[in-house]
């Protein structure tokens, strides 16, 4: 993972740079820096309004006694994606909208989630698509309860006795 950041953060620079300047050409030089300074301001409202939204939403769980997992997520996509929104580009700008905005959050929680639990279930030994780890529950199949009922009438079969043994003389 730290070679994709790496890569990142020499990648991203030259594209956003790029569209900057197809944009520019085809809008204008101070049309295209007032775009991005709108961005910009529209993003910092944008991110005080849900980060304030997200710390609530945290306070009120840890308060309840809940388990703030959905409100962690949030608080953690606001923040990432108000990192990108100040950043100037036009690139990063929509990946901050789609991390900040309320009604597209959900899906990118999804997909974080998904991704975490893909990396966690990796590093631990898991199979890293489907998320299963070793020795963890799994639904009950038709095989399974099969085995089960066979098991059971086995155990079903004993018969309590005692062995007498003609050979061996009795103390009568």
């Amino acid at each position: 993972m730290p070679w994709f950041i790496a890569v990142a953060l020499l990648v991203v620079p030259v594209i956003e740079i790029y569209v900057i300047i197809q944009v520019g050409q085809v809008i204008g030089g101070w049309q295209t820096v007032a775009l991005l300074l709108f961005e910009s301001a529209l993003g910092a409202w944008l991110i005080k309004r849900e980060g304030r939204r997200a710390w609530n939403a945290l306070q009120e769980a840890t308060q309840t006694a809940r388990m703030p997992g959905k409100e962690l997520a949030d608080a953690a996509l606001v923040l990432v994606g108000g990192t990108l929104l100040l950043t100037p580009g036009f690139i990063t700008d929509i990946f901050g909208f789609f991390f900040v905005l309320p009604f597209t959050r959900p899906l990118a929680r999804k997909v974080l989630s998904s991704f975490l639990s893909r990396r966690i279930a990796g590093q631990l030994g898991g199979n890293p698509i489907t998320g299963f780890m070793p020795g963890t529950f799994r639904p009950p199949t038709a095989d399974d309860a099969e085995r089960a009922h066979r098991e059971r009438a086995a155990a079903d079969d004993v018969v309590q006795g005692e062995v007498i043994d003609p050979d061996r003389p009795t103390d009568k």
